[in-house]
């Protein structure tokens, strides 16, 4: 070590498909790593702060501020500059697209752009401008005024839906933790992984589980003209709940202990699904249970835990029974504007409504046998705030009078 040279550490990583060693120091970050030490100048330095979006590459398929992250903090992951999506389909498709659509002119930007680009033309089902506009927020551009790069990437992906090509549905096994963390994890989304690298394997549920922290919670109760050990068995048959759930979906066949599917949340004219699992517990003796599920989706990246413990016992009338519920959740992503407690309390007083009103319904045999509509935010929003309007006005004339 020489004198002006402070402690270094070795790092691993496995750079557009190379495996690459080093020693450096700490401090360094994996912009600079890449650009002075592989001469990868395609990543480009504006900013330095993670603002504007120059340095965006992949991290184990994820993008990534590069001019921020440490470069130690990555060893073992799988790096895509893009030098390395040079043969890459969907980047190749993009590039044409900017050309057409004159989404380019000093170029700064656009290293970072493409990669923000590409993810979006992997995860969005349908080329909808806001969201696209949404997805790119975090890169600048000084030149274009945007509106041709948003165009170019909106026929990127309405081209390739249009031959049938899919978006990715985020995994609800991965892990959680900032990107990298999943060290080895390879990139899903077709860049290239080299077999030398040893894969994280995801941390299994159940310690997931253990390990949720819900950001609020409070509780809700409900009644249902049904006896309490209908209802409990009732809560067993998770097809049958997921019928009564306003926008749920089941995916496959549920297990005793968990089930994968997700909720639908209507948005406007979007509709983002939170594709996930939960897995569940039931005391049988008791007639208590817990379900604990999470979900992200893939369009606007928005992620959603929750936790609902309940307990089934008997109502006020004979032959009744009284579920008491128990909730706690943590929302992240763009949608989490919507998750202030008195609006997501709103949205469960309601859900839970329409709920009980199903299940009861089914349990009679007065179903109609047609599925729930999915949950409407904005008209919830709405019709949450004309409330609040509402009472407000109420309370300024007490006081008047």
């Amino acid at each position: 070590m020489n004198a002006t040279q402070g402690p270094t550490m070795p790092l691993s990583l496995n750079v557009n498909g190379l495996a690459v060693a080093a020693e450096i120091e700490p401090r360094r970050h994996l912009a600079d790593f890449l650009r002075e030490n592989l001469n990868l100048t395609g990543t480009h330095l504006g900013c330095e702060h993670g603002v504007c979006g120059a340095c965006t590459l992949l991290v184990d398929g994820e993008p990534v501020r590069s001019c921020i992250t440490f470069a130690g903090a990555c060893s073992g992951a799988d790096v895509t500059t893009i030098e390395g999506l040079d043969n890459d389909e969907i980047a190749i498709e993009l590039r044409a697209a900017f050309n057409r659509e004159h989404a380019l002119q000093c170029g700064f930007c656009t290293p970072g752009m493409l990669v923000s680009a590409r993810d979006l033309v992997l995860r969005l089902r349908e080329p909808d401008e806001r969201r696209i506009r949404l997805g790119l927020s975090g890169n600048l551009c000084r030149c274009t005024g945007y509106v041709g790069i948003v165009q170019a990437v909106r026929r990127v992906i309405a081209a390739r839906r249009e031959r049938g090509i899919t978006a990715i549905v985020a995994d609800p096994r991965r892990g959680l933790g900032p990107i990298g963390a999943r060290i080895g994890s390879g990139l899903a989304t077709g860049a290239p992984t080299p077999k030398s690298v040893t894969a994280r394997v995801p941390a299994p549920a159940a310690k997931v589980a253990a390990a949720f922290m819900p950001t609020d919670s409070f509780e809700q109760s409900f009644s249902i003209a049904c006896p309490p050990e209908e209802v409990f068995a009732a809560f067993g048959r998770i097809r049958e709940i997921a019928d009564c759930i306003p926008g749920a979906v089941v995916s496959g066949e549920p297990a005793p202990n968990r089930v994968e599917g997700g909720i639908r949340v209507r948005f406007g004219p979007i509709s983002p699904v939170f594709s996930g699992a939960a897995l569940i517990e039931r005391d049988e003796e008791k007639f208590t249970g817990r379900i604990l599920g999470m979900g992200a989706d893939a369009g606007d990246r928005s992620t959603m835990q929750g936790e609902i413990r309940y307990r089934i016992v008997d109502g006020e009338q004979p032959g009744t029974a009284r579920v008491e519920l128990a909730i706690g959740y943590a929302l992240k992503g763009a949608l989490a504007q919507f998750g202030r407690p008195s609006l997501v309390r709103n949205l469960a007083g309601r859900m839970i409504a329409e709920f009980s009103q199903n299940l009861e319904q089914r349990l009679t045999g007065r179903s109609s046998g047609r599925a729930p509509k999915p949950i409407n935010l904005p008209r919830l929003v709405l019709r949450s705030l004309s409330e609040r309007v509402a009472n407000l006005i109420k309370r300024l004339l007490a006081l008047s009078d």
